[in-house]
């Protein structure tokens, strides 16, 4: 199987973040993005569906931001760099607000607290990525 730490060194450009960190941020952030949209099935799947619109809409947006933001991380151009130090940023907002909005249901809903657990790792990673662009 193949190493994204040896696919990052293999590219011919510099790539915007040290390999390490570029592959964990990548990784978090892909890895969230599935969490949430597992979640937001997971509500749609309540009986009382309706208390689960706001998570779901959470949810949906943090996936969509983190899907984003990986797309943009495997992007190697130097002018780029202001855009994904904003991207960063706001997939962070939107992380952090899905974690938040997961756990107000986290002790009914254990897949709310599955997900808002992986949101705050991939946070972490998000903090990591911004202060080393900064």
């Amino acid at each position: 199987m193949a190493d994204l730490r040896q696919m990052i060194k293999a590219h011919p450009l510099t790539p915007p973040l040290e390999a390490d960190l570029l592959a964990t941020t990548l990784n978090e952030v892909r890895m969230c993005a599935q969490f949430c949209v597992l979640c937001a099935d997971a509500c749609l799947a309540e009986d009382k569906v309706e208390a689960m619109r706001e998570c779901i809409r959470r949810c949906l947006a943090c996936a969509e931001s983190c899907e984003a933001t990986a797309h943009q991380l495997v992007r190697y151009d130097e002018r780029d760099r202001t855009i994904l130090y904003s991207q960063l940023q706001a997939s962070a907002v939107a992380t952090r607000v899905c974690a938040e909005e997961c756990e107000r249901h986290a002790e009914a809903m254990e897949h709310c607290r599955i997900c808002a657990q992986a949101c705050r790792n991939t946070l972490e990673a998000f903090h990591e990525a911004i202060d080393a662009l900064a």
